[in-house]
């Protein structure tokens, strides 16, 4: 099993210099108007608008080459959009607030001598924090993190799940008003994943703004309230993860003890048999009538259940059957449901 991650050592956060709102509504850490990127005359991100409000843990869902490393690269200003508008943290320049941003790239990648507590400390230091304070950080960190025992240790001597922890605090030390994480659950075992999970929960809690993007759902589904939904460098559903889910209908399961009688005309229009239980959409007038006319009937109710529709479902309807099977396709995309 590989040693994992922690909870959060953040300190709490003021308000981003610059922010502005509209009174009453929330501020927002993150807005992206209409974002295009081209390679090579290949469309890669074809209009992207996203709202990220402060404090959120906000979710970019799609399979790999969707556009969802393209995206937040633009956000950051990592690369210029061919069209479009960003503002991040009040400003309209992302490198101005360059220091107040975590950014866990997809790509992972640690200087194999260095030794761990002086790896967090120099991805501190690219974020302005001194050297020697990034070091005392990066050791309490590590003590932390349950990983007091490696601080002495090179990075080319840890387990790969190690690694990306001590990736991951580098991201952190700064204490970095918004945290954005590209694919930061790739390579982590179950364990791990939940861990991490309860680190972004935690990271929240103290008013960070925390993205990331994710071809698992499962993921967005435990941690986040909105989520944006890619697929073909195009954005067909940005809002809530409720939402999303309320676009299909709940599915009813009925199991009755008669089979068959007058009673069954009150299923609703395309209602299925398998078995002993009966399947169909839950009627637009609730399950109160249904339950009655049941009762009437005689039909002999021995189990009555409504699912509601999961956010992959949702992510099937929305963006279609081929994304959905390439999402499903991804390498970790089992490990997390």
């Amino acid at each position: 099993m590989e040693e994992g991650l922690g909870e959060p050592s953040v300190a709490d956060n003021a308000k981003p210099h610059g922010a502005t709102a509209a009174p009453g509504a929330p501020s927002l850490a993150i807005e992206a108007r209409g974002l295009v990127k081209r390679f090579d005359g290949t469309l890669a991100v074809d209009g992207v608008d996203l709202s990220v409000p402060e404090g959120a843990i906000y979710g970019i869902l799609g399979p790999n080459g969707a556009g969802k490393t393209t995206t937040l690269r633009m956000m950051l200003g990592i690369i210029d959009p061919d069209e479009g508008t960003r503002r991040i943290l009040g400003h309209d320049n992302p490198r101005d607030v360059a220091r107040l941003i975590g950014y866990l790239p997809e790509e992972r990648g640690l200087y194999p001598t260095m030794k761990t507590y002086d790896a967090i400390a120099f991805m501190g230091a690219l974020r302005g924090l001194p050297l020697a304070q990034g070091r005392e950080r990066g050791r309490q960190l590590m003590e932390e993190h349950g990983l007091g025992y490696a601080i002495e240790r090179q990075i080319r001597q840890l387990s790969k799940g190690m690694a990306q922890t001590v990736q991951l605090l580098g991201t952190l030390v700064h204490e970095p008003k918004l945290v954005v994480l590209d694919e930061p659950f790739s390579g982590l075992d179950a364990i791990n994943q939940g861990k991490l999970e309860k680190l972004i929960r935690s990271l929240a809690e103290r008013g960070t703004t925390v993205i990331f993007s994710t071809h698992v759902i499962a993921h967005a589904e435990r941690l986040c309230e909105n989520v944006a939904i890619i697929a073909g460098g195009k954005v067909p559903y940005a809002g809530s993860v409720n939402a999303a889910r309320d676009r299909i209908p709940a599915q009813v399961r009925l199991e009755t003890r008669r089979r068959d009688g007058e009673w069954t005309r009150v299923l609703p229009q395309g209602a299925r048999q398998e078995g002993a239980f009966w399947h169909f959409p839950l009627p637009e007038s609730g399950v109160e009538p249904l339950l009655r006319a049941l009762i009437e009937g005689e039909a002999g109710i021995l189990s009555l259940s409504i699912e509601r529709a999961g956010l992959h479902d949702a992510f099937v309807a929305i963006a279609g059957e081929a994304a959905a099977q390439a999402l499903d396709a991804e390498p970790d995309a089992e490990t997390a449901r």
